[in-house]
């Protein structure tokens, strides 16, 4: 489906994915010129007044299957080899991996989740990426989790190279193979101080969403001691299936959000438990209770309701109001504790006075992150 984006579409979503719009595109039939016209629309009018929104006759901006192939797109996890300085892909059904040791961590059913949209559209990269994993790697308690979006090559590139990542971290991704030609794509990383015990990964794969995007979902399985066993044999634990998205961008109606969203949470229900997390874009009305309406329980509003919880639009610099696009989703699990984490700033090299603070600073991303902490039922 990527590879039939326009790049045009490509370029506007690029753009449009740090700042959403309030204008609403409506479906109807029309030619492949104006097809074109309107993705450039998407770069004109992403900062216009939504006070005096546009509705816009639009065409299909994007080919997209109504019914999307739902098949699983298997892939493999990977750690660090040091012997070889390369990724090496690992048997997350086998054993050999796993400590001889007993963990600290076995019988602890609480994991800690950090998941952070680190703008793939900004300049400084791999700086911002790189200051977003020294904040996160100092974090108390320390995540056993981290969902990732919008990880662009250069992003990427600095990920895999980081020691503390080769070190203590498994990843979803070697490279960017399995992103089918996007611009940037969801990526996970599991800790393997807490996933080389009791607690083990299972498989990971992607889904493709019915989008204009070519957005997809980053699934895998995880599997926890479960604590309510008085044998506490090996073979008695508990399947989490854990969910990255990156829901589609920009007030587009109609919306795909609906349907990843529910296909999402009609995967939770068939593991019988999991979280879906990242960022939710809702930038439409219906998608204030997409969360309630699957059957899910919001994270935030669990614990925090009646509190913002903004995680875009803080710095009050956006044509928009604040937002909180990014959302965490439970299903048959607790939520012991949730908080945003504000982004900080980096300095471009390169300006006048840069020594006296002349440089551009940027922030590391548009969007805040968060860390959630839950556990089994």
């Amino acid at each position: 489906m990527a590879s039939r984006i326009t790049p045009a579409l490509k370029a506007a979503e690029f753009d449009a994915c740090r700042k959403f719009t309030r204008f609403a595109i409506t479906k109807t039939s029309t030619t492949p010129m104006a097809s074109n016209t309107i993705s450039r629309l998407l770069g004109r009018y992403k900062n216009s007044d939504s006070r005096s929104a546009t509705s816009l006759q639009s065409p299909n901006i994007s080919h997209f299957s109504k019914e999307p192939d739902l098949t699983p797109k298997y892939q493999n996890w990977h750690e660090f080899n040091p012997s070889t300085q390369r990724w090496s892909c690992i048997d997350a059904t086998s054993s050999y991996h796993a400590s001889s040791t007993p963990q600290a961590t076995d019988h602890d059913t609480n994991l800690v989740l950090a998941t952070w949209n680190i703008d793939a559209g900004e300049a400084l990269p791999q700086p911002r990426t790189s200051a977003i994993l020294s904040h996160l790697s100092n974090l108390t308690p320390s995540p056993d989790i981290i969902f990732l979006q919008e990880v662009s090559r250069p992003s990427l590139e600095l990920l895999l190279g980081d020691e503390r990542i080769r070190e203590s971290w498994f990843s979803s991704e070697p490279d960017s193979k399995n992103w089918g030609g996007q611009i940037f794509a969801t990526m996970t990383l599991l800790s393997k101080a807490r996933f080389s015990g009791r607690a083990r990964m299972g498989p990971v794969w992607r889904v493709k969403f019915q989008s204009k995007f070519g957005r997809d979902a980053l699934c895998c399985d995880i599997f926890l001691p479960d604590p309510g066993s008085a044998s506490g044999e090996e073979g008695d634990e508990k399947c989490v299936r854990l969910v990255n998205v990156h829901l589609d961008s920009l007030a587009i109606v109609p919306s795909c959000r609906p349907h990843q969203l529910a296909t999402m949470a009609s995967s939770l229900r068939s593991a019988e438990r999991g979280i879906i997390a990242g960022d939710f874009n809702p930038v439409l009305p219906e998608d204030k209770t997409l969360v309630e309406e699957n059957g899910l329980v919001d994270a935030w509003h669990e614990l925090r309701k009646g509190e913002d919880g903004f995680t875009w639009g803080i710095d009050g610099k956006a044509s928009y109001p604040p937002n909180r696009m990014d959302k965490v989703a439970l299903l048959g699990l607790v939520v012991r504790d949730i908080e945003v984490m504000d982004s900080g700033t980096v300095v471009e090299p390169g300006g006048r006075d840069v020594g006296q603070g002349g440089g551009r600073i940027l922030p590391w991303s548009d969007h805040s992150g968060l860390r959630c902490t839950f556990g089994l039922a």
